[in-house]
C-alpha cells in the first residue's frame, strides 16, 4: 500500500494514493448538464467548541470516464445556540436521472429540518426523525416536480431518489451524544484510530440479501427507520459515508481501514481527506463521501 506524504505548498502535486492494485490513470472528463451538476471533489471542515468536523466527496473513476456527475453529497452546520452539529449524507441512485439534485436536496432538506427541531426544542431537544425524513421526502417531490410535469411517486423515484443518512451531534464533557438514522445502504461507524478498530453502527449490506437495504430510498419513507444513538468518546470518531467508502472499507480490517485509521487520529486538513479519500483501488470505482467528527475539549483556536 502506498502511504501518502504530507508535503508543503509550493511543491510537486501529492502522489496518487494507491492501494493494492490501481485502477486506470486518465484525465477525468467534464460531467454533462443532464442530471444535475456539481464539481468534481469538495471538502469542508471547521471546529466548533466542542467538535470537530472534517468531509470530503469525490467523484469516482466510472463517472469520471463517462461524463456523469458526482451523485453523492454532504452537508453540515452548527446549531448555534445549543452547539449541537447537524449533519447530513446521501448517495443517489444510479437508476435516477437526476440523482446528483436527489442527494444534494435530500442533504439540505435533512439538515434545515433538524436545526429548526432544535430551534423549537431548546436544552429538551429530541430529534423526530420522521419527520426529518418525510421533510427530506417532500422536498424532493417537489423538486421532481421542477424536472417534470405532475410527476406520479415512481417517476419521482426515478428523478430523484437516493439514500440519507442525517443526525446530531451534542457534545458534553466525556465525548458527544450522537443520535442518527439512515434510510437506504449509506453507512456510519465509530472509528477507535488507536487499535485501528471500527465499529458499524447499522447492519452491513450482504451480497445474498434478498431484499438489499438499497431498496429502501427516499422518497419513500420506512417503517420503522433505522436508527442509532450512543455516545462518541474521547478519542473516537464518527463516520458517515456512502458506500463508496464502505464498500472497500469492509469490516476495517484491511488496507483501506489502516489507512483511513492512520490518517484520522487526528483532524486532517480537509484537502488531505479528500485527497485520502480519492485512493486508486482496482473495480472500486464509485463516489465516495466521508463526514468524520472529532469531541473536542479545549475551545478552537
Amino acid at each position: 500500500m502506498h502511504r501518502p506524504q504530507r508535503q508543503a505548498e509550493g511543491t510537486r502535486p501529492w502522489n496518487r494514493v494507491v492501494i493494492d492494485v490501481p485502477g486506470p490513470r486518465f484525465e477525468p472528463t467534464p460531467p454533462r448538464l443532464s442530471g444535475g451538476t456539481c464539481p468534481d471533489a469538495e471538502c469542508d471542515g471547521w471546529s466548533a467548541p466542542g467538535l470537530t468536523l472534517r468531509s470530503a466527496s469525490v467523484r469516482g473513476e466510472r463517472h469520471r470516464y463517462y461524463r456523469q456527475p458526482r451523485q453523492d453529497a454532504t452537508c453540515a452546520v452548527l446549531h448555534e445556540e445549543s452547539g449541537v452539529v447537524v449533519f447530513a449524507v446521501a448517495d443517489g441512485l444510479s437508476s435516477a436521472s437526476a440523482a446528483t439534485i436527489g442527494a444534494a436536496e435530500a442533504c439540505r432538506a435533512a439538515v434545515w429540518a433538524l436545526h429548526a427541531q432544535l430551534d423549537e426544542g431548546g436544552t429538551d431537544f429530541s430529534p423526530d426523525f420522521h419527520g426529518v425524513a418525510r421533510h427530506a421526502a417532500e422536498t424532493l417531490h417537489r423538486q421532481a416536480a421542477l424536472l417534470r410535469r405532475e410527476p406520479g411517486p415512481e417517476q419521482v423515484e426515478e428523478l430523484v431518489a437516493t439514500t440519507l443518512v442525517a443526525g446530531v451531534a451534542r457534545p458534553g464533557g466525556h465525548g458527544a451524544e450522537v443520535s442518527l438514522f439512515r434510510i437506504g445502504d449509506s453507512a456510519a461507524w465509530t472509528l477507535d484510530p488507536a487499535r485501528a478498530r471500527y465499529r458499524p453502527l447499522f447492519p452491513a449490506k450482504a451480497d445474498g440479501d434478498l431484499v438489499p437495504t438499497s431498496v429502501a430510498a427516499l422518497p419513500r419513507v420506512p417503517e420503522p427507520l433505522e436508527r442509532w444513538s450512543g455516545r462518541l468518546a474521547p478519542g473516537q470518531v464518527l463516520l458517515v459515508g456512502t458506500d463508496g467508502f464502505g464498500d472497500p472499507l469492509g469490516d476495517g480490517d484491511g488496507q483501506v481501514g489502516a489507512l483511513f485509521a492512520e490518517h484520522l487520529a487526528v483532524p486532517p486538513p480537509p484537502l488531505w481527506l479528500a485527497h485520502l479519500l480519492d485512493f486508486s483501488r482496482e473495480t472500486f470505482d464509485d463516489d465516495r463521501t466521508l463526514l468524520a467528527l472529532w469531541p473536542r475539549s479545549e475551545a478552537p483556536r
